[in-house]
């Protein structure tokens, strides 16, 4: 049985969020080709994320059995996220596009999860992913357009940055699918129409999968 791990960033309501419609029509088209699959929704909006702090740090590089109740907690969130990682075999992810980059709730879980030890190790002086066999697909909706061969696509901090740290992780397997060019909404532009391209490349996942 797979299982996908979807996820939203967007402070916004699925009715409004581009990125979150781009997630629901994924893990749509998921479903019908896996119905015995699984799918794990988390919803970063309403997770308790926290910036790391020293106490964080400390309780990550103690060792399991020497951990006090106090740095316990301090790392059962990013136990819980970790443990829903290892357990699927394909990742969602929506991402609305935040001042050229990703959400600073993507950010805080991106620093729960990725853990020396649990997500990677160091093997002579490399890292190592221990992620790997893992897929991503990241659904990004933007404000503007900022994919490859536009005028502004090197402000699009999103893509690289995505791919840098979860290839550290071991996956390498990644594609992006983006809905640019959102705020047309303000001039009268249907969201229909702004999405109808990012869910054609959504279905032709699927045709092709």
């Amino acid at each position: 049985m797979k299982t996908l791990l979807r996820i939203d960033s967007s402070p916004l309501a699925s009715g409004t969020s581009f990125s979150r419609q781009l997630t629901a029509e994924f893990v749509r088209k998921w479903q019908l080709t896996n119905p015995d699959g699984k799918v794990i929704t988390r919803d970063l909006s309403t997770t308790n994320l926290t910036p790391i702090n020293a106490e964080w740090i400390a309780a990550a590089y103690t060792p399991e059995a020497s951990l006090t109740e106090s740095q316990r907690q301090e790392l059962s969130i990013s136990n819980e996220l970790i443990a829903e990682l290892k357990e699927a075999d394909e990742y969602a992810i929506g991402v609305a596009m935040h001042n050229f980059s990703i959400p600073s709730v993507l950010k805080l879980w991106i620093d729960q999860m990725v853990r020396a030890g649990k997500t990677f190790t160091y093997e002579s002086g490399k890292g190592v992913g221990l992620l790997s066999g893992k897929k991503a697909v990241f659904l990004v909706s933007s404000g503007g357009v900022y994919e490859q061969g536009t005028p502004a696509a090197a402000m699009n901090f999103v893509e690289p940055y995505l791919q840098s740290i979860f290839g550290f992780l071991g996956v390498t397997d990644t594609s992006f699918i983006n809905a640019g060019g959102t705020a047309q909404v303000r001039n009268g532009v249907a969201p229909a129409a702004i999405l109808q391209p990012a869910f054609g490349s959504i279905h032709a996942r699927f045709q092709t999968a």
